[in-house]
């Protein structure tokens, strides 16, 4: 069987899940299928991996439309495939098109949706009209879809009522537990201005609405003084989101210590350090269909405290890795939190609990990288896959 795997992210040109979900993905089902990876960006150097650059001639458009043209100079690529897969909709597009083009079976696994992210009007303006009609398109014609949480598949239902729900298959995300591990290195933490005498509450992701950054900033004013605040955060969604969490870092900067702001992508040993040093890490995310980055942190031996949301309870065990803090959400598809200052004082008194009890935190960080080892594998996530695409093409 060969497969033709599409992506807009693909290492090292990595800056969320999904690219995270695809690379580990590809590496686990090539042990025993020809994959073939059609990513966008600068050219790889991985054998079976063709990278996309925009089309010139929309060099100066919207972004949307230079996604599109990519897409087209991906599918003009694709030949002789028994099946193509596609991840989020940048590449899903190249896999509808592909799918008839081919009359092959295009599959397509949702790690987010168009309509749950209305804030990207902010990002694309009226490219977002155009990426939600094109992921409209490709989910209600795909031969399957695969949900990374069964958060995720309801979210797909409600959003394209539409699909065929007996085509909306539920796929977890998974975890390499050997390559994210607990790492010792406090000489790094010291470097980067993080205290390991001190408990630590460390967040990791991009400045984007959907992970709830300044609802973080606003609960660790409530947060005991000798708690550190640790973000890993960078590449914002816009201007705006970024002046806003400046501010808010700024305003907590000058009211307490021990807040480390690191902005550059680390490399995977040492944002497991940090992880690995952690009292809990935290995913205050007002939506979030899993959140493989609470698999990386229970793999590090961190406990987790997230929002009960999405996927996220399906990962997070209350009371045994960690803590789930509650919130009701408006409907609108923005997730803002019905009561935010209620959201914000739960978060901050969830946080204050497992900061303020070290061996229970660790007791959680201990079960969660079992949970993670024995629930999460990409090995068997990729059987499951495996046997979608052979149901598919038999």
């Amino acid at each position: 069987m060969r497969v033709e795997m599409i992506t807009k992210e693909y290492p090292p040109e990595i800056y969320g899940g999904a690219g995270v979900h695809v690379a580990e993905l590809v590496t686990a089902l090539r042990q025993n299928i020809d994959v073939q990876v059609r990513a966008f960006g600068s050219p790889r150097d991985e054998a079976g991996t063709f990278a996309y650059r925009t089309p010139s001639e929309l060099a100066s458009a919207n972004a949307a439309l230079q996604t599109l043209g990519t897409d087209l100079e991906i599918v003009a690529a694709i030949s002789d495939a028994d099946l193509v897969h596609s991840h989020t909709w940048y590449a899903n597009f190249a896999g509808h098109i592909a799918s008839q083009l081919h009359g092959i079976p295009h599959v397509l696994t949702a790690h987010s949706l168009e309509p749950l992210r209305p804030w990207k009007a902010e990002q694309l303006g009226g490219g977002y009209a155009v990426s939600s009609g094109i992921e409209k398109l490709a989910y209600e014609n795909a031969a399957a879809v695969i949900a990374v949480s069964a958060g995720m598949r309801a979210d797909i239902l409600r959003s394209y009522p539409s699909v065929d729900p007996a085509k909306v298959r539920v796929i977890h995300n998974g975890i390499d537990v050997e390559r994210w591990r607990p790492v010792q290195n406090p000489a790094f933490l010291e470097s980067v201005g993080i205290d390991p005498a001190r408990p630590s509450v460390v967040f990791v992701g991009r400045i984007t609405r959907q992970k709830g950054l300044p609802y973080l900033l606003q609960a660790a004013r409530l947060l005991p003084p000798e708690v550190q605040l640790v973000l890993c955060a960078g590449a914002p969604d816009t201007p705006e989101i970024m002046a806003e969490v400046q501010e808010g870092v700024k305003l907590l900067q000058q009211t307490r210590d021990g807040v480390v702001w690191i902005e550059r992508m680390l490399p995977r040993d040492e944002l497991s350090a940090i992880l690995t040093a952690a009292t809990t890490f935290v995913c205050p995310s007002v939506y979030e269909p899993l959140g493989i980055v609470n698999l990386e942190a229970m793999a590090c031996g961190a406990a987790v405290v997230g929002t009960a949301t999405g996927g996220i309870p399906e990962v997070v065990a209350d009371g045994v890795t960690g803590r789930l803090v509650p919130i009701e959400q408006l409907q609108d598809g923005t997730g803002t939190p019905v009561d935010p200052e209620r959201y914000i004082a739960d978060l901050a008194g969830v946080l204050t609990e497992v900061t303020s009890d070290p061996e229970r935190a660790r007791a959680y960080g201990e079960a969660g990288r079992e949970r993670a080892r024995d629930e999460f594998s990409w090995g068997a996530i990729a059987d499951t896959t495996r046997a979608l695409y052979a149901e598919l093409t038999s």
